[in-house]
């Protein structure tokens, strides 16, 4: 009797002189579990990795800055409120353009002042205007829920020689539509017998095949955020081959692929890795054949990567990583506490430092850089996500904003 209401003592003494310790631990319990789902992950199944990305001050220290910020100085916005996230920028052999793909899964092009923007393609017969069409509220959480139904067509590319526009739909896959536009015709939406949960990107080989990545087999573009925050790496880059009709897995175990350019010699094909922060390079031909290069590491999360005339890659970057971030990168336990804390993910965000603006960067093939843009204040782009060099003028393309931006090209020196 007396051994165990001493026991009982020491637990008492415990409880007594160790009160915070007993609410951090509880409160530490509490969030693990999340009983009420009041986090930013809110009851999903959430397994942070670490993932391979290139060390914060390494990066920053040798990135050139562009401290006249002379993106936000010379831009112009384009079309406020006509256009609707219009992610990927094409112009067809006439010159006609640009053709865009927006967030109501629309792929629409401009006419001219006289005519304005009409409606080119659709990436499913299912699409009304009921059902799909938000106006600027597209490009809001409003519509995430309509997206698979409605569609969200990203990277666009025209055959120059056939006139036929290439579709790759976040939903529906690759696709393609003739030149009169019309209805998209599905080409690929599974591979070894799997749906293509994500399809993002895609180039044309001159040989006909078409190369395009699946950001994630986990997640679809309505959750995307939970591959960056997860660091998951099960994405892919396929290729889709149009006399056997069918598609084949080029690389996998890849960190949210987004962007895909082939070079001008097509000897290689470059493409960002956003949740790894860089851009790498797949040989196609030579002694490299299959071999995969890091060609930069960037200063933040890179999406499309366009080619110009000279054979120059044109790299769109939501800027900039921080140290917190990095921290969290490579510390998962951490980081899987952090978002369950019963905070709003834009206070997290805070926290960690992150203040997102727009980078745009020119690189040569071997990945030095020629050029640097920014757009610190977000004067006329917070979010990019593709910059096309035509005629004498930078295009830029956001998935997030109902507007286009456009630079005069090159800038003008003083």
């Amino acid at each position: 009797m007396e051994k165990k209401g001493q026991q009982h003592s020491t637990h008492d003494s415990f409880l007594t002189h160790h009160p915070v310790l007993c609410i951090i631990a509880l409160s530490v319990i509490f969030i693990a579990i999340d009983p009420f789902h009041m986090s930013p992950i809110g009851g999903r199944e959430f397994k942070p990795v670490k993932h391979e990305v290139a060390p914060y001050k390494q990066v920053m220290e040798s990135w050139p800055r562009d401290n006249l910020s002379q993106l936000g100085q010379h831009g112009k916005l384009e079309f406020v409120d006509q256009v609707f996230g219009p992610e990927s920028l094409e112009f067809d052999g006439l010159g006609r353009g640009p053709y865009t793909g927006l967030a109501d899964g629309r792929v629409v092009r401009w006419m001219g002042e006289a005519v304005g923007w009409e409606t080119f393609s659709l990436v499913t017969p299912k699409w009304s205007e009921e059902a799909c069409a938000r106006g600027v509220d597209s490009t809001t959480n409003k519509q995430w829920k309509h997206e698979k139904m409605c569609g969200r067509p990203l990277g666009l590319r025209f055959d120059k020689e056939t006139g036929n526009l290439y579709i790759a739909d976040a939903y529906y896959g690759l696709l393609v539509v003739g030149p009169e536009g019309g209805v998209a015709t599905p080409l690929a939406t599974h591979v070894e017998g799997k749906p293509i949960l994500f399809a993002n990107d895609l180039d044309i080989h001159r040989n006909g095949s078409i190369f395009f990545t699946d950001t994630s087999k986990r997640y679809d573009r309505a959750n995307h955020f939970f591959i960056l925050l997860e660091g998951e790496s099960t994405g892919r880059l396929l290729r889709y081959d149009p006399p056997t009709k069918t598609t084949h897995i080029v690389l996998e175990g890849l960190a949210f692929p987004n962007g895909l350019q082939l070079s001008k010699d097509q000897s290689f094909l470059l493409f960002t890795e956003t949740t790894n922060c860089r851009l790498v390079k797949y040989w196609l031909e030579g002694s490299k054949t299959g071999e995969v290069e890091v060609v930069a590491d960037l200063p933040g999360f890179p999406d499309n990567v366009r080619m110009n005339e000279k054979g120059e890659f044109w790299v769109a970057i939501d800027c900039c990583r921080t140290p917190a971030q990095e921290v969290l990168t490579n510390n998962p336990w951490i980081k899987s506490i952090y978002f369950r804390l019963p905070i709003p993910m834009k206070l997290l965000a805070t926290a960690m430092g992150m203040r997102m603006y727009t980078v745009i960067s020119r690189f040569n093939e071997d990945g030095k850089i020629l050029e640097v843009l920014e757009d610190r204040q977000g004067k006329v782009m917070k979010l990019v996500s593709e910059v096309r060099e035509v005629q004498g003028k930078l295009w830029i393309g956001t998935v997030a904003h109902n507007h286009i931006a456009s630079v005069p090209y090159p800038l003008a020196t003083n």
